[in-house]
């Protein structure tokens, strides 16, 4: 159920790997294949000279359509760097290195379309070359193979939760009940919803908006050929750099690691 989710992990090291998708997520397709959930990082590929990029989608319900794209401040091939997830009732929240980079609050609106069934944790490396790298223009190179992905230090905390139980909690039950959980394993679910958990502090708001504002290159809440209407969690506030702006970004071919790490200093503090 709600939980901790976290690994580092090591990117392939060619410099082709236009098509593949390295992804780190959890899911519940295997038991609600017509209403599924899932939480996704996944890591795209380029051609020689470009960077991989970064895609973060959630489904709920079997609900997607909410992927969000950056860039990197580091190279996610030249070291392992830290993914994590942390979903609970308030809210899901994807983290690089500790930093925010995306969160979703779970409120009223959302409705079904918020995760709220038991999910289990995937890692996977695949052949995505109908859409990874420029809409599909570029296709996994197989003379470059094997394409090997390392992972370390993988962490996955929480509720034990049985996922064909259909109502997990009773409809008279409190947001933040535990009634679901066995008892053996209610401590790491009532962790979850300790305080520190339950909102972003100033510091890693700050550092998610940083994040955002000079790394995010795309966010379904700006597609307005895909949302005329935006859905109810998009707002005009955190996702308003201009369209221009994501198009250079797209079209960027080298990342400048050093400056961008400078800038997030300056920006948060960290």
């Amino acid at each position: 159920m709600y939980g901790f989710y976290s690994a580092s992990i090591k990117f392939p090291a060619q410099d082709y790997a236009a098509g593949i998708v390295l992804a780190f997520y959890t899911s519940n397709a295997d038991k609600f294949p017509s209403a599924h959930d899932e939480l996704d990082f996944e890591f795209l590929g380029n051609i020689k000279g470009r960077p991989w990029r970064m895609q973060t989608n959630i489904f709920g319900n079997g609900n997607g359509g909410r992927e969000e794209r950056f860039d990197f401040w580091f190279d996610p091939t030249a070291d392992y760097h830290n993914y994590s997830i942390l979903w609970n009732y308030f809210h899901t929240v994807f983290m690089v290195d500790g930093i925010p980079i995306r969160e979703m609050i779970g409120n009223e609106s959302m409705g079904e379309d918020y995760p709220s069934k038991p999910m289990a944790m995937y890692a996977t490396v695949w052949d995505g070359s109908d859409w990874a790298t420029d809409g599909g223009r570029f296709k996994v190179d197989y003379k470059y193979a094997p394409f090997v992905a390392s992972f370390k230090s993988l962490k996955m905390q929480g509720c034990a939760a049985n996922p064909l139980l259909q109502n997990l909690e009773s409809e008279s039950a409190s947001p933040s009940s535990s009634a679901h959980c066995n008892s053996p394993y209610a401590e790491y679910y009532d962790a979850l919803e300790a305080d520190e958990f339950l909102a972003l502090d100033s510091k890693q708001k700050a550092a998610m908006a940083w994040v955002r504002r000079t790394h995010m290159y795309y966010s379904y809440c700006d597609d307005k050929v895909r949302y005329p209407t935006p859905l109810p969690e998009c707002t005009s506030t955190i996702d308003s750099i201009p369209k221009a702006v994501r198009r250079r970004r797209q079209r960027r071919r080298k990342p400048n690691y050093n400056s961008s790490k400078t800038s997030f200093q300056d920006a948060s503090g960290h």
